[in-house]
């Protein structure tokens, strides 16, 4: 026999005593009693939370009065949060149906209890109320946790400010939560932990931020290692401990100097009260270098140092941690064709260089590696003089000339009309970068470290000889080798370029024109060796032969008209016709 039964027995035992009719009741005494008992039975209505007391309990069930004709069952396991259950205890029970089947009330404790935390997750995210849970198990993404009854998820990312390595370590744990999502579709509840370490670490923050001062000395916990600097716990706020200020010495890594969870000095060089972002130093706790370095230093020392860093412009030596010197590409090597830093150094290289100047103001130092040996053109007037011959290595090439390199920090200049002694129209064409030259110095200017230099200069002038090939008046083979505005350029003996103006390209007649290509016979007609011009002419090769074979058949007329004279002393009138022919023959040809 189970509670229930027991209950309801108990019920009928006591109506049973009761006998209406052994009283002695007035039909109307009758009616107040019935509408007096009707009054002490509560009016109840489905589906509401409504206030019970516990009446009966046992391992299974227990018995809830409503204040209705009956009572109803909940199991027990609906009361495993209520470790002294006692009789006469109110507790709150969710009335699902007035009378079930066996007319008894339907009612849940357990409803009751998740639509009351439904009421208070609803009521924590509207009036930003904080709540507590206890963290049930590990799931994808993060956690879930129970919110009397409810079952809300914690991402893995919302359960702490500072990186996670054990979650399972949270499992089991109860902690306060914000409410930050609810799905009422899916009656999902999204909360975090996060948000509320985070307010009060901004409370704190603020407290400490509002206390803190320049050059103000604090200890810290180093909290997180960057490449460009590290973080500083200084007890609930961070403050940033830049690399350059770790040390005066040049610090690639930080990770070479600190480690996590390092306790540390800092001094604060600068803070933010809005942005609440607070910079720290480490080296400012310490005196510069510098101060004592240069006061044993002058200009003209040699001093070793380590490439700390490279740069087109020069590279940087570190003389003591916290001193650099700087020496500029100009610096490196008496040569004007230096190679780049970057090919000639290594960062941690050992070198040696002279003090070029001491900037105290700006806290700089110049020096050079080129003036630990002798200046080269020191001796450039001895060895370089006017008219010596030398070896030289083409560096660049321009459209003017080339400049070349004599030695280490030696270079000249051979002005494209110093090349060859024929015309050339680029010095590309007459050699190529880091090729060998034979060369003759022309002119020495030692004040602005110039040297001009020739090559032509080396040979004889061919010109001289051309001279006494192509003589005005002589005829020779010429070979078209392009048309420029109707004039030809032609190729003659030696290599030797020509020109022939268009009046002068006319051919016999009955011959077809010249053509690019065509070989004929050409007269020099002048011959400028200052601007080395050949100007030659086809034409007057032809009229030349023909005013000669002209001049001879009129020779021979004139023999015959003498002889014919000699003889008869008379003029025929036919004699008179081939005389007026021949003579009328010459003009024409002469036009």
């Amino acid at each position: 026999m189970d509670l229930m039964t027991e209950k309801n027995l108990e019920n009928e035992a006591i109506q049973d005593d009761f006998f209406w009719e052994d009283n002695d009741y007035s039909h109307e005494e009758k009616e107040r009693l019935a509408k007096l008992y009707s009054g002490t039975i509560s009016t109840v209505a489905e589906k509401q939370i409504m206030k019970g007391i516990v009446v009966a309990f046992d391992d299974k069930e227990v018995v809830v009065n409503v204040g209705f004709k009956s009572d109803g069952v909940i199991p027990r396991a609906e009361f495993r949060d209520i470790e002294d259950l006692q009789i006469g205890m109110e507790v709150e029970v969710f009335l699902q149906k007035v009378e079930d089947s066996n007319g008894h009330l339907q009612l849940s404790r357990r409803l009751a209890t998740s639509l009351r935390s439904w009421d208070k997750i609803i009521e924590a995210l509207d009036q930003d109320i904080v709540v507590e849970g206890v963290i049930k198990r590990r799931t994808k993404g993060g956690f879930v946790v129970d919110l009397d009854g409810i079952e809300a998820f914690l991402p893995g990312s919302q359960i702490d400010v500072k990186p996670i390595k054990d979650y399972d370590s949270f499992v089991g744990q109860r902690m306060e939560f914000k409410v930050v999502k609810i799905n009422h579709v899916h009656n999902n509840v999204v909360v975090s932990h996060k948000v509320l370490i985070e307010k009060d670490l901004e409370d704190q923050k603020a407290e400490i931020i509002n206390k803190l001062e320049k050059g103000q000395i604090l200890e810290g916990i180093v909290k997180n290692i960057t490449n460009y600097g590290v973080f500083i716990d200084l007890g609930g706020v961070d403050g940033l401990l830049r690399v350059t200020d770790i040390s005066w010495g040049r610090i690639n890594d930080p990770n070479e100097v600190l480690y996590d969870g390092q306790k540390v000095t800092v001094v604060v060089l600068d803070f933010d009260d809005e942005k609440k972002r607070i910079s720290l130093g480490m080296k400012q706790l310490l005196p510069h270098p510098w101060e004592t370095f240069v006061e044993k230093l002058n200009i003209g020392d040699k001093v070793n140092g380590k490439v700390v860093t490279i740069a087109d412009y020069g590279i940087f030596i570190e003389l003591q941690p916290g001193v650099e010197g700087l020496i500029h590409v100009s610096e490196i090597s008496w040569s004007q064709h230096l190679k780049n830093p970057y090919e000639l150094f290594n960062i941690g290289d050992e070198v040696q260089a002279v003090v070029l100047n001491i900037d105290k103001d700006e806290r700089k130092i110049a020096l050079g590696i080129k003036q630990l040996t002798q200046d080269p053109w020191l001796n450039v007037a001895q060895k370089y003089a006017v008219g010596s011959k030398h070896t030289a290595i083409v560096r660049n090439i321009t459209a003017y000339g080339l400049f070349v390199e004599l030695e280490e920090g030696v270079d000249g200049l051979i002005h494209i009309a110093d090349l060859s002694w024929n015309k050339i129209n680029h010095p590309s064409e007459f050699i190529k970068k880091e090729e060998k030259l034979e060369v003759i110095v022309l002119e020495l200017d030692l004040e602005n470290r110039k040297i001009r230099l020739g090559h032509k200069q080396l040979t004889e002038d061919p010109w001289d000889t051309f001279e006494t090939i192509f003589k005005l008046g002589s005829i020779h083979n010429g070979t078209i080798t392009k048309f420029v505005d109707k004039s030809a350029i032609l190729e003659l003996e030696y290599g030797v370029e020509g020109f022939c103006p268009s009046k002068h390209l006319q051919v016999e007649e009955g011959k077809n024109d010249l053509r690019v290509g065509d070989t004929a016979a050409f007269k020099v007609i002048e011959f400028n060796k200052e601007n080395r011009k050949i100007i030659l002419s086809h034409s007057e090769t032809w009229r030349e032969i023909k005013e000669k074979e002209f001049e001879k058949e009129r020779e021979e007329v004139q023999k015959n008209i003498k002889k014919q004279k000699d003889n008869t002393k008379k003029s025929t009138l036919g004699e008179l016709d081939i005389l007026a022919n021949l003579k009328t023959k010459m003009e024409n040809e002469q036009e």
